[in-house]
């Protein structure tokens, strides 16, 4: 004997009874089987609206009658042909008359007794399986419609739901005895009193009927089919990755059920649990996926921590008092007087103290819980020994479920540690006596990306997604998200990362997607083809932080001194930030340092390679010295690639301002040109270096000698400047000097700056002589390495920069 329950879901329509009847037509050849019918979807809540209507004496409840009858009718016309029709149709239209009777009789006294209401909700099962009962017949199945009410036993309608199970197993035993049938269509949720009036058994009675079946008819197994897989690792409308759990013993599934996944409703199921029936979860749209098997001792598996689930409405009850302290019966006296009020505790914590005690209820208890709290321990308020209890609503509970939880070293450790890096603030924390779960309250606004985050750290895949949001859209940003969206599938297939644009912006507009943008929406926003948000006073950032998305990774590809300042800001949310803009490396060294310290304190990185030589090494061979104690003492570089392209290609024919601007239309220079032709942006550069180097020093101490006309353009002066290295055949590079040693320092020719940057004419033999294009050199002497380690390639470039940003996006995995 099998049991084999359907829920509201899995007999929506007619394709879904369809799908249904194919499902126990393949059951029923195997063993002889009971089924269970909800009714369908929707019906139950419109039957309880039915007569509320009705006992309010509105004539609406007609209406809502007519529809159900037109929903019943048009599910037979698709399922039936013509001549099977007329029997079912008969009894749907007989059972719609006794439904209308009922629902007369509560509008005509205006009342809505507990034993009317049952009695009227009580038709959907009713409907629904005649409907199926039909369908299995036309199919050729040996089968038997049988009414709940005379099989399930109940107290009377007005007290709490009780089962007579004595009575319910017998009438079951008797039921598949004196039935030679195969199968069996039973009404779920429905039942009766001794007395035959009809009552239901409550939420997830479908549930309940098809354990108390599988229980009297000594079922080898009961089946609840329904519109999912099975117990996910997490809900799927959270999480994107769940996993089906296909082994789980009852403890474990019962905890998962308590927190949230509603897969199963535990007291409904109890009774094959007590006798250790083994229950199979299956989709009843997708029957040959595996499903999730709950039974007693389920198979080892190397994972032991099964999923995670999340109950939202919750509240929270502070007690507190000096009073508490040493004074036994307060725990207790707050337990005894929310049981008076019916009212259900989900989690208990309590300091070691004793001067405090947290409970967590539903939020829709919350208001009756203070009263009867605050009535209770009046008297301790009123001598000020205990404060009035304090309710806090809006929150949610997250809980890791897996078997001994006690046992499992760092899992609560890392659960807590996965919620905090995603900057969730944890406001109580409890282990359950079974050793099954461990959770967390957070705020609920907060509660699905705890949950993610959670997920993350126990069921993610090897693939590592990274959240890219990138200010700035000019060269560099349109370098870079080509190259996000061309390497994209190469990323991911060879490193097993991916990496998503889920913010951009431009000094207008901004768009966002937490899913990920793809490359015609990006251009059609922020060109303003599509609309898109206004980007204001830092509203890009802000959204950003709001989003707070795991493992994001703010790429700055501006100039922008106000988005440098905002960096504080972002780390301290834990957003890792690679930037080319040098500004956050050049503002005074109090924010120079308040950056670093964020960086440390926060554990998120700042990544700026490119601020020096596009995607040239630079910045990571100086920490690798200063790392193994080898800290340059002197640094000679040319460290414009502008300067040097310019230069390179000026030979006094075409002007020098117009080869400067061929040099900004390739997207060598900076959004302002006269930023690389004043020196600015190689004081920036030098500065940077000379701060990774210890030296604590300001912008405006870097020594410059600029080699600009007093007025611009003027052709002669660069003329003069060309002639001059053709007479002494040497060449212009705009070279930055850096002694870091205190003995060289002193010996510099400079009397007030360890720095200096200007125009220097290099003979043949100087490692500069050589550059070309674009490219930059570096070179850094040190006590290990005297002569100096050179690092030296193009030094400018949209596309350049652009990759360097990659390769600072790619530390972060």
């Amino acid at each position: 004997m099998q049991v084999l329950k359907f829920g509201g879901s899995s007999v929506a329509d007619a394709s879904s009874i369809k799908q249904v009847v194919q499902i126990i037509k393949e059951a029923s050849e195997n063993d002889r089987t009971i089924v269970v019918i909800s009714a369908l979807s929707g019906v139950t809540n419109t039957l309880t609206n039915t007569g509320r209507l009705a006992a309010g004496g509105h004539t609406a409840y007609l209406d809502n009658i007519k529809e159900l009858e037109e929903k019943h009718t048009e599910v037979i016309h698709q399922l039936l042909p013509p001549d099977f029709r007329k029997e079912v149709s008969q009894t749907l239209s007989q059972l719609f008359e006794k439904l209308r009777d009922i629902c007369r009789g509560a509008f005509l006294i205006r009342e809505l007794s507990p034993a009317t209401s049952d009695l009227i909700v009580s038709f959907g099962e009713l409907l629904s399986t005649r409907i199926l009962e039909a369908m299995c017949t036309l199919a050729g199945m040996s089968c038997r419609w049988t009414d709940a009410r005379e099989i399930v036993r109940t107290g009377p309608s007005s007290s709490q739901i009780t089962v007579d199970t004595d009575t319910t197993f017998r009438n079951i035993r008797q039921m598949v005895k004196s039935n030679p049938v195969k199968t069996f269509i039973v009404p779920g949720y429905i039942a009766s009193d001794a007395e035959g009036r009809t009552t239901t058994l409550g939420r997830g009675g479908s549930d309940y009927t098809a354990s108390l079946m599988a229980v009297g008819s000594k079922a080898r197994m009961l089946w609840i089919w329904t519109d999912v897989d099975g117990m996910m690792t997490a809900d799927p409308r959270i999480v994107s990755d769940v996993h089906t759990i296909e082994n789980i013993s009852y403890k474990e599934a019962l905890e998962l059920s308590h927190f949230g996944a509603r897969v199963v409703y535990p007291p409904t199921i109890q009774p094959v649990v007590s006798k250790g029936i083994p229950i199979m979860v299956k989709n009843t749209f997708h029957p040959q996926r595996p499903g999730t098997l709950i039974e007693q001792d389920p198979p080892e598996g190397k994972e032991k921590i099964r999923g995670i689930s999340g109950s939202d409405r919750i509240a929270l009850l502070s007690m507190e008092g000096s009073g508490m302290v040493g004074i036994p019966g307060y725990s207790s006296r707050l337990f005894n007087a929310l049981t008076q009020e019916q009212i259900n505790i989900i989690l208990i914590t309590q300091a070691s103290s004793v001067h405090t005690m947290l409970v967590a209820i539903e939020q829709k208890d919350a208001e009756k819980a203070k009263k009867a709290a605050d009535d209770t321990f009046a008297y301790e308020i009123s001598l000020q020994k205990v404060e009035p209890l304090k309710v806090e609503s809006g929150f949610s509970i997250i809980s890791l479920i897996g078997a001994d939880m006690k046992n499992q070293s760092g899992a609560s450790g890392r659960m807590f540690e996965a919620i905090g890096r995603r900057n969730i603030t944890i406001r109580a924390i409890a282990q359950g006596s079974s050793e099954k779960n461990v959770s967390a309250v957070v705020s609920t606004g907060d509660a699905d990306e705890a949950i993610r985050a959670v997920h993350q750290e126990f069921f993610g895949s090897p693939t590592r997604r990274l959240n890219l949001f990138i200010a700035g859209w000019g060269n560099v940003g349109k370098s870079l998200t080509s190259m996000v969206f061309s390497l994209h599938s190469s990323w991911l297939e060879n490193e097993g990362v991916d990496v998503q644009i889920c913010g951009i912006s431009n000094s207008r507009r901004m768009i966002f997607r937490k899913e990920g943008l793809d490359a015609e929406t990006i251009h059609s926003v922020l060109t303003g083809e599509a609309d898109g948000e206004a980007n204001r006073n830092g509203a890009f950032i802000d959204k950003m932080i709001e989003a707070n998305l795991q493992n994001s990774i703010f790429v700055d590809c501006t100039s922008d001194r106000y988005i440098a300042a905002r960096y504080a800001d972002i780390l301290s949310s834990r957003i890792t930030i690679t930037a080319c803009n040098k500004i956050a490396n050049t503002l005074p060294m109090d924010f120079y340092r308040k950056i670093r310290q964020k960086t440390v304190d926060q554990k998120v990185p700042f990544l700026y390679e490119t601020n020096v030589g596009a995607a040239l090494p630079v910045i990571s061979v100086l920490r690798q010295m200063n790392r193994s104690g080898d800290t340059p003492t002197r640094i000679e570089a040319c460290l414009s690639g502008t300067l040097n392209y310019v230069f390179s290609e000026y030979n006094s024919t075409t002007p020098f301002h117009q080869v400067v601007e061929e040099a900004r239309q390739l997207g060598y220079t900076e959004p302002d040109p006269m930023t690389d032709l004043s020196g600015t942006d190689v004081i920036r550069k030098a500065l940077i270096l000379a701060r990774e180097c210890g030296l604590d020093m300001e912008e405006n101490q870097v020594e410059s000698h600029s080699f600009l006309p007093p007025a611009w353009p003027d052709e002669v002066h660069f003329q003069a400047l060309w002639q001059e290295t053709q007479k002494s055949g040497t060449r212009p590079r705009y070279v930055a000097r850096i002694e870091t040693d205190p003995v060289q320092a002193k010996n510099t020719t400079s009397k007030t700056s360890t720095v200096q940057v200007g125009l220097e004419f290099v003979p043949e033999d100087h490692p500069f002589y050589s550059l070309s294009g674009t490219d930059a050199s570096v070179v850094l002497y040190s006590r290990m390495y005297p002569n100096g380690i050179r690092v030296e390639g193009a030094g400018a470039g949209a596309e350049q920069t652009a990759s360097g940003l990659i390769n600072d996006i790619f530390q972060c995995v």
